[in-house]
């Protein structure tokens, strides 16, 4: 009996009822085969076939699933601003990499020789990043290098995603059944977290695809990763490719991908230039369904940041679409030249695991709780965050006339791209209307504070604002502009991101 067949039968069936047992197939089929042995069949191609498997007694229960995006109800609402408010990695998960380092130790999790192990790791794995980019090497081939790393680097990674996927559903781009590849996973950071965060979702089912080159990261995967998708029917958790993602093998990586990760992974590939990224990730894109979104995270440092936000542009110069956050409202192409933006977030809880390592004379080394990342979410599609564009008699001036302006008073429209960069006595933003190739930053003072330009300290990453009757001053020391904000100016919103 083929494959097709087996499939042929399951459409036939939900064709002509809406729910069904699994076992129902065996009649439908010549040769004898076992319910479990169709349910091997069929389990990684449910979202093709448009069905849900629900395990019954020594059955699976099969349904017609859901189409369409989620939307979200009041309660997942609330579940999900209860999370954000104090976010935290899951005692459940906590447990579970606490018992994989107990695994690998072969001792207590807290055992000071165990956390001793773990702080020299951390310690090399820092020293190693922090390298000029051409000598930055950061393997994960050893069993604590990889403890390290869930220590230090995955508490932060696992929730800074969550804020991201939070932000796919409230805009209605996360579908009820999803098609999921994490390129580079490591130890199952992105698939955790999409985990995580579905619990907190009453229906939402996906199969989770992967690649990952090391085979100690591929163990703590198949350890944590299958372990912590406690609800086995909404998640099929299919086991890492093993490949170099510079390597890798289209033709094993399955189509109509809806969601394509790529968290932290791009900055890490040794000898590889702009240019040939974008050839990569254009590469897979070929696998993105068309409707699907590919998330690009970086670190929030200048260096990484700056190079995620050029590869953005080369990957829309090549045919992809920048759904955000950046925003092109005079409807022009961006070329910046250091654009330096990232996104900052209620900073995490210490878990168990970074209190026992921070417990030590160098505590700050092994704390990591800062949210801080930049990202860029692109389509196939032409499908944006945010919609508004400039009038064509709107009396603004671009940021690339700025030069013309100097010590004037101006009208702006821009995006706001940063939190507060600034101290006590001056907040500063850095701003972008997109026409700009030098950094363009508000200043507002803390003396000329108003009810008519408080707007800049309130709105949200990504939203479009309009500063009217503002000062601009040009800073050689940095070669950007500066956009001085005074009693006399006014801030308001053109459109508000979510």
């Amino acid at each position: 009996m083929s494959e097709r067949e087996i499939i042929s039968a399951i459409k036939y069936v939900s064709r002509m009822k809406p729910e069904f047992m699994l076992s129902e197939i065996r009649n439908y089929i010549k040769s004898e085969m076992s319910t479990e042995e169709i349910y091997n069949i069929i389990q990684p191609k449910i979202l093709d076939i448009g069905i849900d498997l629900l395990a019954d007694a020594d059955d699976f229960k099969v349904s017609r699933s859901p189409k369409g995006m989620i939307e979200l109800s009041e309660d997942e609402i609330k579940k999900n601003n209860s999370f954000f408010s104090s976010p935290s990695v899951s005692r459940k998960l906590e447990r579970l990499i606490e018992q994989y380092i107990e695994k690998k130790a072969a001792k207590a999790w807290d055992d000071p020789r165990t956390i001793q192990k773990m702080r020299e790791a951390v310690v090399a794995q820092k020293s190693s990043y922090w390298k000029k980019s051409k000598s930055k090497k950061i393997k994960y081939e050893k069993g604590y290098h990889i403890l390290g790393y869930l220590e230090y680097q995955f508490p932060v990674y696992f929730v800074q995603f969550q804020h991201i996927l939070y932000k796919l559903a409230q805009q209605g781009l996360l579908k009820k059944r999803m098609k999921i590849l994490d390129v580079g996973t490591g130890a199952g950071t992105i698939p955790l977290s999409i985990i995580d965060f579905c619990n907190r979702l009453d229906d939402y089912q996906a199969i989770i695809h992967s690649i990952e080159k090391y085979d100690e990261n591929i163990e703590a995967y198949r350890y944590l990763v299958p372990e912590y998708a406690a609800f086995k029917s909404r998640f099929v958790i299919e086991d890492p490719i093993k490949s170099d993602i510079k390597k890798l093998d289209l033709a094993k990586i399955p189509d109509n991908i809806d969601l394509m990760v790529f968290s932290n992974v791009l900055n890490e590939l040794e000898g590889t230039n702009v240019d040939e990224k974008a050839d990569l990730v254009m590469q897979l894109s070929e696998k993105l369904s068309k409707d699907g979104n590919i998330i690009i995270i970086e670190p929030a440092d200048k260096v990484n940041s700056i190079e995620a936000r050029n590869l953005t542009i080369k990957l829309k110069a090549r045919g992809l679409g920048i759904y955000g956050p950046c925003s092109f409202i005079w409807g022009a192409g961006c070329n910046p030249e250091k654009c330096w933006s990232f996104e900052q977030k209620q900073d995490i809880k210490l878990t168990r695991l970074m209190e026992a390592m921070a417990d030590c004379e160098d505590s700050y080394r092994f704390m990591n709780t800062d949210i801080k990342f930049t990202y860029a979410i692109l389509r196939k599609d032409n499908v944006t965050e945010m919609k508004y564009h400039v009038p064509a008699k709107a009396r603004f001036a671009r940021f690339a006339d700025l030069k013309k302006h100097v010590d004037k008073h101006i009208n702006v429209v821009c995006s706001l791209l940063s939190g507060d960069l600034g101290n006590e006595k001056n907040s500063l933003y850095k701003i972008c209307d997109g026409t700009s190739r030098k950094p363009v930053y508000a200043v507002l003072p803390v003396h000329n504070v108003t009810e008519d330009n408080a707007i800049l300290k309130t709105a949200k990453y990504g939203d479009i604002i309009s500063i009217n009757n503002v000062l601009v001053n040009y800073n050689s020391d940095t070669d950007s502009y500066n956009l001085l904000l005074g009693k006399g100016t006014h801030v308001d919103y053109m459109e508000r991101n979510l």
